[in-house]
């Protein structure tokens, strides 16, 4: 058996704990329903490779005829269309020494597990927010692309040149102008913690409590808005106006099911490596990961030049490779770019 740190390395059991370990920033997300597993889309990564497709079939349409017994009732061919997907691969090795330091408790396993399981949280939360922004970045003078831009994204950055960092009526104000009467679909903002504290100020975030073992409240991480979980991560897009030289922030609105995930198949997904000779012997731990991040409601093609088997972060983050294959008020995604 192989060995890390001095101790027997099991692959099964490292793998168990690795995906067992916790994940705040995607459990947030599960929670409210925003980022879901996909059954169907797990099913075609396994055989399909790096692309997938989904069908899918139009909302049916037409007019009724007149059941009289004298009018002849017509039939409607039902239409559909597809979502194609695609699925990314990223490896990563670390040697004992990034865990040494740290190395403190009586589960070693566990610990490295755990270590790893906040990596990869990172990374696919640095995966989600790239798709975020390509999507949003579509672009279009007809079609569902001009629908899409036209009602999903609000810009309030340019109205003036005084600091306005959200207001009270703005979330739902874009949940309206995005889905109208489907307004109530969005179930997740997810916002940079500057824009998070102006709703803190004005009275209108409140963070979740719970009960501890000794019966008092405390408040918790997650907070509401207007109805919606506040995931607060400065991960989001912040970028500087040049001509006021303010802060722009963007803060996402985000429904049930609006992002689709699923693992693809890796055939070793960890393993360790000992080198006796570098740096007078060595061990290193590698892991590997393919899964999907996938906007329900788009579709990705591979750009024509520099595509491999797996997107780099600029393929993935890239605009150009991103259309909008559903009528987009059937999409609880929407963006708020204000400033401070």
């Amino acid at each position: 058996m192989a060995t890390y740190l001095n101790f027997p390395f099991d692959q099964e059991v490292f793998i168990q704990s690795w995906e067992a370990a916790p994940d705040p920033t995607k459990a947030a997300m599960i929670d409210c329903g925003a980022l879901v597993e996909d059954n169907l889309i797990a099913s075609r990564i396994q055989s399909d490779g790096s692309l997938y497709t989904v069908p899918f079939y139009s909302v049916l349409e037409g007019e009724p005829d007149n059941y009289d017994g004298a009018t002849d009732i017509s039939a409607a061919e039902p239409t559909g269309g597809s979502q194609t997907g695609v699925v990314y691969g990223r490896g990563k090795g670390f040697t004992a020494r990034n865990f040494a330091a740290e190395l403190s408790g009586s589960d070693p396993m566990g610990h490295i597990a755990a270590t790893i399981g906040k990596y990869w949280a990172k990374q696919r939360q640095k995966a989600l927010l790239a798709v975020l922004n390509a999507v949003f970045g579509i672009t279009g003078a007809s079609g569902n692309a001009k629908k899409w831009k036209e009602n999903h994204i609000v810009d309030l950055s340019s109205a003036s040149d005084a600091p306005y960092i959200i207001g009270a009526t703005d979330l739902n104000n874009l949940a309206t102008q995005a889905m109208g009467d489907n307004k109530n679909l969005f179930s997740l903002a997810i916002m940079h913690s500057n824009v998070a504290k102006a709703l803190e100020n004005q009275q209108l975030l409140e963070f979740w409590k719970y009960t501890d073992v000794n019966g008092i409240q405390r408040p918790t991480a997650l907070a509401s808005v207007n109805g919606y979980t506040v995931i607060i991560d400065d991960g989001v897009p912040v970028e500087t106006d040049s001509d006021s030289g303010l802060q722009k922030y963007t803060t996402y609105l985000l429904g049930e099911g609006a992002i689709r995930t699923a693992k693809g198949r890796v055939e070793v997904p960890a393993e360790v490596y000992r080198d006796p000779a570098k740096n007078g012997g060595q061990d290193t731990l590698y892991t590997r990961i393919r899964e999907t991040i996938h906007p329900n409601g788009f579709s990705f093609t591979a750009p024509s030049s520099g595509w491999t088997n797996s997107p780099t972060d600029e393929q993935l983050g890239a605009a150009s490779n991103w259309s909008v294959a559903f009528d987009p008020k059937a999409i609880p995604m929407a963006k708020l770019v204000t400033n401070g």
